[in-house]
């Protein structure tokens, strides 16, 4: 078995870790004080042709697998970016997989050069406050008139909306007392950001203030049918073909963010001098260091199977929500440790690991709680009852 990367995965990692080098602590550090997205970071991907390293070549993306794509977000994690940078770009990765699977030819033509050229950015209205997790519980509605449809309804924690073109949306088009299953009768929708009829509040967050999230509400959105991802009430299958591919991704982001603020300890324990000695010679300093350092190389190897199975057209579910789940628990463990070993330096702004601590909790919240996850493994690789 090789563990190597591939010759395209060293490609990536090179290029990537060469593109980063024109955004410094302080670019990310500026970002993050003034909540400002971080466009010349967004325009130098776009340019660069990284937002379609996963989308086919015939409408300019790279056509390369989650393999890549995964060590090019974890790259852009570790470079300081952290998941404001990671975010920035996130949604364009996986997010369209649904139309590059199920759209029509003119769907594709139209829709994915300009998200792949930077031109365009879209974001996800799935999540609604009553529901949840429980997405078959959303109540978002469109309803059909001829050709088209008209959308009421309300979604949360939508992020990059305040500069997002487009939109990718999950509505219920049949009621749930029609449905046999509660993720039936729900489509899928691809539409501009129509701000006449969306409204788009931010939610002020703990940490990466540099990508906006929010709550929008949709009233009387009205769309045409040419609007919509494949078959009527079919969404939900469509909207799971990317969950895997995110799970992957957001775990690698989370061993990036892990692996930065390793490095942050560890120069700081080797600088830092305390009764006269470098307070990483201390084994109460090590050892958490080196447990983190650990767990990130085991979570990188889970990443990397998850990776492996999708690319390969094997079932890659368990591996994916597994390899999220550890990559999250890693990542905010080298976090909080990093703080730790700065003690009241860790505290401050000006050495950037309270910032990576306060975005590690983004992978162990979202997309999937780690108790939906455990869930998950519990009934589908144990084969244990549901227990919800």
């Amino acid at each position: 078995m090789n563990f190597n990367e591939t010759d395209s995965q060293k490609s990536v990692s090179n290029a990537i870790s060469k593109l980063m080098e024109s955004f410094d602590d302080s670019y990310w550090l500026k970002c993050d004080l003034e909540s400002t997205f971080p466009q010349e970071f967004y325009s130098k991907i776009a340019s660069g042709g990284w937002l379609g390293v996963c989308m086919p070549k015939e409408y300019g993306g790279a056509g390369l697998g989650i393999a890549e794509a995964s060590v090019m977000m974890r790259q852009i994690a570790e470079s300081g970016g952290g998941m404001a940078a990671a975010s920035a770009i996130h949604i364009n990765i996986f997010g369209p997989h649904p139309i590059v699977v199920f759209g029509n030819s003119e769907q594709k033509n139209s829709w994915l050069p300009p998200l792949i050229a930077g031109v365009e950015k879209c974001c996800f209205g799935i999540t609604e406050p009553s529901a949840g997790l429980d997405t078959g519980n959303i109540k978002t509605f469109a309803k059909k008139r001829g050709d088209k449809y008209l959308i009421n309804g309300q979604k949360i924690w939508t992020s990059t909306a305040q500069v997002a073109d487009k939109i990718m949306l999950l509505a219920r088009t049949l009621p749930n007392e029609k449905c046999r299953k509660r993720t039936d009768g729900l489509s899928l929708f691809y539409t501009a950001l129509n701000q006449k009829y969306i409204k788009v509040q931010e939610i002020r967050k703990m940490g990466r203030a540099a990508v906006d999230s929010n709550e929008i509400f949709i009233e009387n959105l009205e769309i045409s049918e040419k609007d919509r991802i494949g078959d009527e009430h079919n969404g939900f299958q469509y909207l799971i073909d990317s969950l895997n591919p995110e799970r992957i991704l957001i775990a690698a982001e989370a061993i990036g963010l892990g692996k930065d603020a390793l490095k942050r300890a560890v120069r700081y324990a080797k600088e830092r001098i305390v009764f006269d000695r470098a307070i990483g010679q201390n084994q109460s300093i090590q050892h958490p260091l080196a447990r983190n350092w650990i767990e990130l190389e085991a979570a990188e190897l889970m990443v990397a199977k998850a990776a492996y199975q999708y690319d390969n057209g094997m079932p890659s579910g368990a591996m994916a929500n597994a390899a999220k789940y550890f990559a999250a628990e890693a990542g905010f463990r080298a976090a909080t440790d990093a703080v730790s070993t700065l003690g009241g330096m860790g505290y401050a702004k000006e050495f950037h690991v309270e910032r990576l601590l306060r975005e590690s909790l983004i992978p162990k919240l979202a997309p999937v709680s780690a108790q939906m996850i455990l869930n998950y493994i519990s009934e589908k690789v144990l084969g244990l009852p549901k227990s919800y």
